[in-house]
């Protein structure tokens, strides 16, 4: 008999199995306003369990908008109309590292953001889920969950001076790529893993949804029990446990990299990219806003000064440890060097906030993404590093290695990279009801509905949202799109962001279907939850030539594309029940 999983165990069920549990805790954030409109949408009135509710107003703190501010004044009124206990207002922190006072081994932790994994730290379930079935899960209590196969990766030794659990965790995604971990459970595992602090830790979970993982975990071993400060009970997989990849790491052979634009799998050795000019860097968000990270950045920067027209933004991850980086006289020293220190918010990240970079702007940055637009402008380029070669990068006003090693490195994974396509004018990619996009890999959600319009449209208002998606990736698509159309792309449709806008958008456009090689799991759940069928045939993709006729069969499982049949294993009596109520929301109130 298969020892089992740590993702079995939680959940308590074999691979591949559909079950329903109850999360310990339901995570949101400024969406909240958003998902209650949702809630009352289910026919909800009174919150399942307000004691599964952990609520953080993050994303756009402080408000950008009189419109942001009154979601944010309604957000108030809910935790007290509801009893909410668990309530974090503007200026506590970042939404994952509050996260962090919560978080026990063994807990389920679902979350209405793409980086909740980073609670993976704790020896936790931590996944993302979108914001229609977080209402689900206000009313119900409980959700469903595909559980997942597993990832091993084996970490020994101890990473060399100078190389961090960025550079570990981007590694790992140069590795395996953007995909590579499509939908999958990534247990870490070694003794190296007792060389990494739970800061490192969270810094290498959140980045698990950047390779299309459902979540990353750590054990409960003897460094979280220092973290806690007491003795804790953990589960772990069995010994014997299957895995789908084996990946052994030795840490002391890795060096620093650098993600390069417009893909976090774009993976280059700091060598590759050193001298690089830059115009900004920015230091901070869920992935690297710790103190430790602090600390490495103000090692670096003490009594030295960035470049004249040099910008360097810091943002601490919460408003503790913006306290004790006060109390160590960290930023006194980032304030001398010339950066602006921001409030603790993820605004910069997904260009929501302050920080929006000029056209032609080069930036370096912690954060965990570096998709075109994706800090507000879409004519910049991103690089993703580690917080002390942003903060020796800033100083030099050029990519930068804090070693100031001489070595050539060379990354020796080398990922094939989906050029960032945008459809050009006078480029038409619809015929005969469908819509072209075969040779686009990669589409996220940053291309299909923009990232600094989140909160400014919410999920709930699809009327809205169907004029600016696609806005910038194939502009003519919002205008053209019609009842019944059906979309074919690529790999990895929909990664990026568990904003559901995307999906809303096009279930109310009413296309028929998505055709595509393979799909982000955030984006196939969404999908779901709109009554948004998502097919995936990459041999019907290859197939399909502009203006082919494609017909669908749903109940007989058949794409047929100019006369060619390809089928589709159908889905769980469940989710069909879904897609026949046409979409959760329908299917909750339904269920009364």
């Amino acid at each position: 008999m298969n020892g089992k999983t740590f993702a079995e165990k939680v959940l308590g069920a074999a691979t591949g199995a559909i079950v329903f549990r109850r999360p310990d805790i339901i995570l949101t954030h400024d969406n909240t306003a958003s998902i209650a409109n949702t809630f009352k949408k289910m026919g909800g009135e009174k919150v399942k369990d307000p004691d599964q509710l952990l609520i953080v107003l993050d994303h756009n703190a402080p408000p950008t908008t009189a419109e942001l501010a009154n979601d944010y004044q309604k957000i108030r009124d809910i935790v007290k109309e509801q009893g909410i206990k668990k309530f974090h207002d503007v200026g506590n922190g970042i939404c994952h590292q509050i996260m962090s006072e919560y978080a026990r081994p063994g807990m389920i932790i679902v979350g209405s953001d793409s980086h909740t994994s980073t609670a993976g730290a704790f020896n936790a379930f931590a996944a993302g889920i979108d914001r229609t079935e977080s209402a689900g899960l206000w009313k119900q209590g409980e959700t469903w969950f595909r559980v997942p196969d597993s990832i091993k990766i084996t970490l020994t030794g101890k990473l060399p001076q100078g190389v961090y659990a960025k550079d570990l965790a981007l590694w790992i995604i140069g590795m395996i790529g953007s995909s590579g971990a499509d939908y999958m459970s990534i247990e870490y595992h070694g003794d190296g893993v007792k060389t990494l602090s739970v800061a490192d830790r969270m810094t290498i979970s959140n980045l698990a949804s950047e390779m299309g993982a459902k979540n990353a975990v750590f054990p409960a071993d003897e460094v979280l029990e220092k973290h806690l400060g007491h003795k804790v009970d953990g589960i772990w997989a069995d010994p014997d446990a299957k895995y789908i990849r084996e990946i052994n790491i030795d840490l002391g052979a890795l060096f620093p990299v650098v993600a390069a634009p417009h893909h976090v799998d774009n993976v280059k050795a700091l060598a590759e990219v050193k001298g690089l000019p830059l115009n900004q860097a920015m230091i901070g968000t869920c992935t690297n806003g710790r103190i430790e990270d602090l600390r490495e950045a103000a090692a670096i920067l003490k009594d030295q000064k960035i470049p004249d027209g040099f910008q360097l933004l810091v943002i601490p991850a919460s408003k503790d440890i913006y306290l004790q980086a006060m109390k160590e006289g960290l930023i006194e020293i980032f304030m001398k060097a010339g950066a602006s220190v921001l409030a603790s918010s993820c605004g910069p990240c997904l260009g929501t906030g302050q920080g929006i970079p000029a056209d032609g702007y080069n930036i370096i940055s912690t954060a965990n993404r570096n998709f075109k637009g994706r800090m507000g402008n879409k004519n910049s380029n991103i690089y993703l590093a580690s917080p002390a070669v942003v903060a020796c990068s800033a100083l030099k006003g050029q990519i930068a290695d804090p070693r100031e090693s001489e070595k050539q490195e060379v990354f020796p994974y080398k990922i094939e990279q989906s050029k960032t396509v945008d459809i050009q004018q006078g480029d038409d990619r619809y015929a005969n009801g469908v819509w072209n996009y075969t040779d686009v890999d990669n589409l996220n959600t940053d291309q299909m509905f923009a990232g600094n319009l989140t909160y400014a449209i919410k999920s709930s208002e699809a009327d809205k949202i169907l004029p600016n998606l696609f806005k910038g990736f194939d502009d003519s698509f919002a205008d053209r799109v019609k009842e019944g159309d059906i979309v074919i792309a690529g790999a990895n449709f929909g990664c990026g962001s568990s904003r559901e806008h995307p999906s809303v958008g096009l279930a109310y456009a009413g296309v028929k279907a998505v055709i595509c090689k393979s799909v982000n799991r955030i984006f196939y759940r969404s999908s779901v939850n709109q009554g948004l069928p998502i097919i995936l045939l990459p041999e019907a993709v290859n197939a399909y030539k502009q203006g082919d006729k494609v017909e669908l069969d749903f109940a007989n499982g058949k794409v047929t594309i100019a006369g060619k049949v390809f089928t589709f294993a159908p889905l769980p009596d469940k989710l069909v029940g879904i897609f026949n109520a046409k979409g959760l929301v329908n299917f909750v109130k339904q269920a009364k």
